[in-house]
């Protein structure tokens, strides 16, 4: 694949995920192919695993540059009884006795062109050698392309015409939001909703020939690393040796700024009203520092109604640089919501006050219905 093909827009990897579900739903589609085109890191993986669990299906994972041909093409032994040579199919593949699942053939783009030819026989034929997939299966593909900056071999089109295809870019929202309900580091998620450039810096790394970059998957890694019990001096080695050292001196300079804006362990423990307002951060970084820190220190009944306490006076900040405190008080709302509701404490909030005085202002402004 040459230069940039994909002539297709490209689709958040929540909206993949969705596609997917719904595709195997219907008997129809889910006998045709999928394929999900993306940088590294973007999660193409995991949305196949989260579909299998959704249905509560076997989800068949085969790594295609970790296997040979013969892995898929199965094992030829000679049948004396009907004078022909047979194929033994792989024990990995699906039998008649499980109806229904998902195989994923995983980095297709990139493996050997030999095993290519055994994949797609099973994309176009359902079929390799003498073995036949069952008709509740679906085949979900994934790899990168030449302009991702992976190695990758071409794709015919007599190939993709057999396909759907999804051209699978990371949405900041998306990532947020998978980020908040996996507990990332609160720092990681006020840097990147600052700086969503910094999301995946696939184009950025492969114009400047550079070999370590920021991914999504990065910044996972990155959130373990300030969650670990690491050394400040470890951390910083971890963090450039995962993301880049530009990536990572940026990223440094804008947590010193998150930590010295916003003191989110004295704002829990400071009186609502003047002692709070003198709390409330200046700085667009300390703002969203705050915002996912507070969502962080929001695991019992107390934490949820002491941080919506705090939220309802974001329109105190005071301060030289204006600041979007509206915006970021209804982002921290809907946040601390949503960790209520999966945590169990939605009592906590509704019973909140604040958060009743905060909803009917904007029942009055027409906001909410």
């Amino acid at each position: 694949m040459r230069g940039n093909p994909m002539n297709i827009p490209p689709v958040s990897i929540a909206t993949a995920k969705a596609a997917l579900i719904e595709q195997y739903r219907d008997p129809t589609l889910r006998r045709r192919a999928t394929m999900l085109w993306g940088t590294r890191g973007v999660g193409k993986s995991s949305i196949v695993r989260q579909v299998g669990a959704h249905f509560g299906v076997p989800l068949i994972d085969l790594r295609l540059t970790t296997i040979e041909p013969v892995d898929i093409r199965g094992a030829i032994y000679a049948d004396d009884a009907l004078a022909k040579t047979v194929w033994f199919p792989p024990e990995f593949l699906p039998t008649p006795d499980s109806p229904e699942g998902l195989l994923f053939l995983d980095e297709l783009t990139a493996a050997d062109q030999r095993l290519q030819i055994s994949a797609y026989s099973l994309i176009l034929d359902r079929r390799v050698g003498n073995y036949i997939l069952p008709d509740g299966w679906q085949v979900i593909a994934a790899g990168n392309a030449s302009f991702h900056g992976a190695i990758s071999h071409d794709m015919g089109t007599a190939l993709a015409d057999r396909m759907f295809h999804f051209n699978v870019q990371t949405a900041i929202d998306a990532f947020l939001d998978h980020a908040g309900a996996n507990n990332f580091a609160p720092e990681v998620m006020a840097y990147l909703k600052v700086r969503p450039d910094k999301l995946d810096d696939t184009q950025a790394q492969i114009a400047a020939d550079h070999l370590i970059g920021a991914s999504p998957r990065g910044w996972e890694d990155i959130s373990n690393v300030l969650k670990s019990g690491l050394s400040e001096a470890a951390k910083r080695v971890f963090v450039q040796g995962r993301i880049g050292a530009a990536n990572a001196a940026e990223f440094f300079g804008v947590l010193r700024e998150i930590q010295a804006g916003a003191d989110v362990l004295r704002l829990m423990a400071a009186r609502p009203g003047a002692e709070t307002a003198a709390l409330l951060p200046r700085t667009l970084d300390g703002l969203y520092g705050m915002v996912y820190g507070l969502l962080a220190a929001s695991t019992d009944d107390r934490a949820v109604a002491r941080a919506a306490e705090i939220l309802e006076q974001l329109p105190d900040i005071r301060g030289g640089v204006a600041l979007p405190a509206r915006e970021a008080q209804t982002l921290a709302m809907e946040l601390l919501m949503q960790r209520a509701l999966a945590s169990g404490l939605e009592a906590a909030i509704l019973d909140s006050p604040s958060y009743r005085r905060y909803a009917e202002a904007r029942r009055r402004d027409g906001v909410d219905a």
